[in-house]
């Protein structure tokens, strides 16, 4: 189920691996957007905590690095407007947890939707069968968002890295 109320923007997602995390862990952008082969915006210098995370998760298994964080680039403009992509690789169930951050500057003009349908087309490829995304109550544009694409409320947590109160909500990918 893709949302139909308005016309996605094009993007693209490229991949980030090793080479610009551990760029952008240090503070270097600039060697950070060589490694990517694209620019990259400098709201990325504020989001460590999540590099640091996923750098380890690929140094610790090389194997889900393709699953891990893309930037969202809009195109024609080749413009990174944002970064996508998933917790980690499928687990037992075939489940996977998609995340995305849309840059203030680029926020409202559906990168986000753009980026969740090549998530979930990337997973359902790539054999996942269910998709989670867990949102805090408050932020209503990602709420909007995962109600469009058909997800349903599972439940609630505690997110484990940074303590917020989230509610939980998956779909099926068949």
């Amino acid at each position: 189920m893709t949302p139909t109320s308005a016309p996605l923007p094009a993007v693209r997602l490229v991949l980030l691996g090793p080479d610009p995390l551990q760029a952008l862990v240090s503070g270097d952008l600039a060697a950070a957007a060589t490694a990517a082969g694209v620019a990259l915006p400098a709201d990325f210098l504020a989001d460590t905590w999540l590099w640091t995370l996923r750098l380890g998760q690929m140094i610790g298994e090389p194997a889900c690095t393709p699953w891990l964080v893309r930037g969202i680039v809009a195109e024609p403009e080749g413009v990174v407007v944002g970064h996508a992509g998933f917790h980690g690789p499928p687990d037992e169930q075939g489940m996977v947890e998609i995340g995305y951050r849309v840059v203030a500057a680029h926020r409202g003009r559906g990168y986000a939707r753009a980026a969740v349908t090549e998530l979930l087309s990337y997973a359902r490829q790539h054999g996942a069968q269910v998709a989670r995304a867990s949102v805090r109550p408050d932020n209503a544009p990602s709420l909007r968002i995962i109600e469009a694409f058909g997800f349903e409320a599972v439940g609630d947590q505690i997110d484990e890295y940074d303590g917020e109160f989230e509610l939980v909500f998956e779909r099926a990918l068949t």
